[in-house]
């Protein structure tokens, strides 16, 4: 009997793991955990959010060729594992409805998830997503071609781009577009826990009168152990009911309502998916 080779842990991906339990005894709920890009400042004229140029057009149908065929290689090699998408009912009866996606971030991977999930009925066949301003200047190789090309709408300290992103951020969402903005900011590796939430992305659907459409991807370890000798998971896609603006709310007590009723439907389907009360470790 040939003896089955022991993949042992990579102590980088270890680190991050204890970083996290570190962060969440701390609070540090938005805050990296993983050493990102730096940031290089985005001028409004190196951005073009809603694709207007021709060589924008291109480049953005080139591009997400290409990452349909990354994923659909990725989920051939089982290195992207999705089990199952629950609330597809849901998304197809609001799929022309603009709205804010709003899902929790733990894998580099989870927005290939989301798309996959509903590629078949997505309007204009792509999925606007919000990303660092680092990943879209700054990220390297085919990972950063994608970032910059693929219906991305990057954030920015320059408060000029920023006014440019909001009004792009409007126009999707007035023609129907949906917009994908991960509320936890940060991006926690394998973290099942929803984490409290960040206000952008409920400002940016209450300033535009537009709901929040909550996803949320839980977790198993499948039977496959990947390179950094941890199991590979695998996701079910939770598409939750739309979350409205109030109409008697203003903008900030709307994005208020909206952010406290995203978390409250993902804790509560966390607690019913992991049979389990959501609880956060306490500090030392």
């Amino acid at each position: 009997m040939i003896e089955e080779t022991k993949i042992e842990k990579d102590p980088g991906r270890v680190a991050i793991v204890e970083k996290i339990a570190q962060f969440e005894r701390e609070e540090r709920w938005h805050e990296d955990v993983e050493d990102d890009p730096p940031t290089i400042p985005l001028a409004p004229d190196k951005v073009d959010y809603l694709n207007k140029k021709l060589s924008s057009k291109f480049w953005m149908k080139f591009a997400n060729m290409l990452a349909r065929h990354h994923i659909n290689t990725l989920i051939k090699n089982r290195q992207l594992i999705i089990k199952e998408v629950r609330g597809l009912e849901t998304y197809i009866a609001n799929k022309r409805v603009g709205a804010v996606i709003t899902c929790n971030h733990f894998n580099a991977f989870d927005n290939f998830a989301v798309y996959k999930a509903i590629e078949k009925h997505v309007w204009h066949k792509e999925l606007v997503k919000v990303c660092r301003e680092g990943n879209y200047t700054n990220f390297p190789g085919f990972y950063g071609f994608l970032f910059r090309h693929c219906n991305t709408m990057p954030l920015s300290s320059n408060v000029s781009t920023m006014k440019k992103f909001m009004d792009s951020a409007k126009w999707y969402l007035a023609h129907g577009r949906q917009i994908l903005i991960y509320s936890e900011q940060a991006m926690w590796w394998n973290y099942r826990k929803p984490r409290p939430l960040t206000n952008g992305a409920y400002k940016i659907a209450a300033e535009s009168n537009a709901p929040i459409m909550p996803f949320f991807i839980t977790m198993e370890d499948s039977d496959l152990i990947g390179a950094d000798g941890f199991p590979v998971q695998e996701y079910t896609v939770h598409i939750l009911p739309l979350i409205y603006p109030k109409p008697e709310l203003s903008v900030r007590q709307n994005a208020e309502f909206m952010k406290n009723a995203n978390y409250e439907a993902w804790k509560k389907l966390y607690e019913e998916t992991y049979g389990c009360p959501l609880e956060y470790a306490a500090a030392n």
